[in-house]
Formats: structure tokens, sequence, C-alpha cells
């Protein structure tokens, strides 16, 4: 085939259609397009590094997230125009379309903009304050930014609903009506849902918290409280579900949050040293007194307690300064070990299960061979 034939056929077709207007148009503007973005995007990356060199972490996350939502912004902006060009031009039935769509693709790069505003301030609030030193409490930072992602979506979706011609009013009407139906099917989902706004509001627990519960085998750290599942890190490291729902009705303990750790041991000495008793419980009292592990300004009790089978009890109950389950172990270890030089020191023992057998002598005027035969 003649390519000069082909091309002058090509050339004809266009201007019988009047076609060679519109497409050098369009061309253009997506070459605009294409070059806009580029720069935007060499802009965007030199903003950002420079944002990174500051102390300030707020402009990071500003930056950060106006970077791919600003350039889609161009590419709808830009591929509408060229829609319009072509609408006028060829009054194609299918571009008629162009405008609200348009419409709705700027609102979409007005949300996903927000939504990762939202995302990278809770994310760069929760550095910040870490490196600051100061307490960050998670489970509130996400769930604000949770509540204002839903808000942002929903204004989204109801404003591009809007701009498409839809009546807010009747889908709310509707969404009113359904809504008792919609309850029904979906009441787990609604009740798991309002549990973990209960969390959030209650906050009987955090992220990071370790808890457990006497009424279900739940025990371990919380790792992500969501919208319908709490998800805990057991101590043998699996992972462990619980629908939020659940929580409204168990019992919850929060030993992460407890004010001291305590101790309380019996001791047992043989009846041998029940002389010595009052002297080591004495001891063992300003023994804990002195020591600055143990907070006096709790309860500190050292009593001679009960006759136990095989021993005399006493039993030790005071409270650690620390919370934290191993140095706590540490503390403890400790006092017991000088709870036993207490009781060396007064030539006394720890008891141990023990048993004595009294034999009666019938005849005791009876050598002891006859009593043997």
């Amino acid at each position: 085939m003649d390519v000069s034939a082909y091309g002058r056929a090509v050339l004809d077709f266009m201007r019988r259609y009047d076609m060679t207007g519109w497409v050098v148009q369009v061309f253009l503007i997506v070459l605009v397009v294409v070059v806009a973005n580029f720069i935007l995007a060499r802009v965007l990356s030199r903003l950002l590094a420079r944002a990174g060199r500051t102390q300030n972490i707020w402009d990071d996350a500003l930056v950060d997230a106006a970077g791919k939502p600003l350039r889609l912004l161009v590419w709808v902006v830009g591929l509408g125009f060229a829609g319009e060009v072509i609408l006028r031009d060829t009054q194609a039935a299918l571009f008629a379309a162009v405008p609200p769509l348009r419409t709705v693709g700027v609102i979409s790069a007005l949300v996903w903009f927000l939504v990762r505003l939202v995302m990278n301030l809770e994310e760069a609030l929760i550095v910040r304050r870490q490196e600051r030193g100061q307490p960050v409490d998670r489970t509130t930072v996400k769930a604000l930014g949770r509540l204002l992602r839903a808000s942002v979506l929903i204004t989204g979706v109801l404003v591009g609903l809007q701009s498409l011609g839809f009546s807010i009013s009747g889908v709310l009407a509707f969404g009113g009506i359904g809504g008792l139906a919609v309850g029904f099917a979906a009441k787990d989902i609604l009740a798991n849902f309002f549990g973990g706004l209960m969390i959030y509001l209650d906050r009987p627990f955090a992220v990071g918290d370790w808890i457990n519960s006497p009424d279900r085998s739940i025990e371990g750290t919380v790792e992500d409280i969501g919208w319908r599942l709490t998800r805990i890190r057991g101590f043998d490291k699996r992972p462990i579900y619980v629908p939020n729902s659940l929580f409204a009705s168990i019992a919850v303990v929060n030993p992460s949050r407890m004010s001291h750790r305590r101790i309380y041991e019996t001791v047992g000495i043989r009846y041998d040293d029940v002389a010595v008793m009052a002297p080591i419980v004495r001891d063992v009292e300003a023994m804990l007194r002195a020591d600055p592990e143990i907070d006096t300004d709790q309860t500190l009790m050292v009593n001679f307690n009960a006759f136990s089978s095989s021993s005399l009890d006493f039993f030790v109950y005071c409270f650690t300064r620390t919370t934290d389950w191993a140095h706590y172990h540490v503390v403890k270890q400790s006092v017991l070990l000088r709870i036993a030089e207490v009781v060396a020191a007064h030539g006394a023992e720890i008891a141990f299960p023990t048993r004595t057998l009294h034999m009666v002598q019938e005849n005791a005027d009876a050598p002891v061979a006859e009593l043997a035969r």
C-alpha cells in the first residue's frame, strides 16, 4: 500500500469530520498534562527532601499527603478539559459524562488527600511524643484518626452523590427507612462496632496493655483495637482475635495499670522453734520496712498465722514499689532469701512435711526379747 495515499486518505477523513482541530488540541492538552506532572513530581520530591531536613514533622506529613492526590488532580482536570474539547467539536453522547466525572474525580482527589493527611498526622503525633519522651495513648490517637477518616469519606460520598444529581435528603431518607432491615441483618457487626466505640470511650485498656479475663481464656498484650475485632498477642506469641461486643459481657483485668505488686507468702517453722517465733516475726517485719524496694506506705503485715499439721506458719504481706514483672521477681527472691537468713539466725529451721509415729509398749517390764518374740 502506498504510504502517501494512506496518509492522504486519513487527512481526507479528518477534514470530512472536522477532526484536525480538536485532535491537535487534545494532543497539546495531554502533552501539557504529562509535562506538568513531571515538573510537579520533581518539585514535590524537592519539597519533601527539604521538609525532611527540618525539625518540624508536620510539613513532612502535609507534603507527603499532597503528592499523589495532587498529581491525580492534574490528570483529572487535564483529561476533563480534553473531554470537553472533544464534546464541543463532535457532540458525541459518550463525552457528555465528562463534566460530572471530572467533578467526581476532583472530589476523590480531595478526599484522598485528606485521608492521607489524617494518617500522616496520626503517625507524626505518635513519633513526636515518643521523641520527646512523653507518654503516648495510641488507642485515643488511632480512634480519633479513624473517626476523622470515616467523616471525610462519608462527606466525600455525599458531596459526590449531590454533584451527580442525586438528592442527599432522599439518600438519607432511604438510609433511615432501610436502617431497620440493615440493623437486623448486621446486628453482630453493629454490636462489635459499638463495642469498639465503648472501648475507645471507657478506655478499660489501650494498645500495649497486658490484660486477662477470669471469665474466658483470654490473656496477653493488646496489639490493635479495630472497629470489629481486638487483636491480643498471647504469651505463647499466638494472636487472639476477640469480637469487641464480647468485652461488654465479661470481666477484664488490666494488670498493666496496677500501682504496686503484692508479695503474699506463708512461711512455716518447726514446732520445736515456737519459742523464737515472736522474734522471727519482729525481725522479718523490720527487714521489710528497711528495704527500699518495699513501699511501706502500703499495707505491710508479718504475723503468726496458724498451727499447721507439721509447722508453725507466719505470713508475709507487703507491696513492692515496682510493677515491672521481671524486676518484681528479683525483689521477691531477695525478700524470701533474707527471710530464710532471719529464721536461721535465730537457730530455727524452715519446716517441711513430717510425721511422728508414737509406739506404745504394752508391757514395759517384759524383756525386749520376749516382746520381739
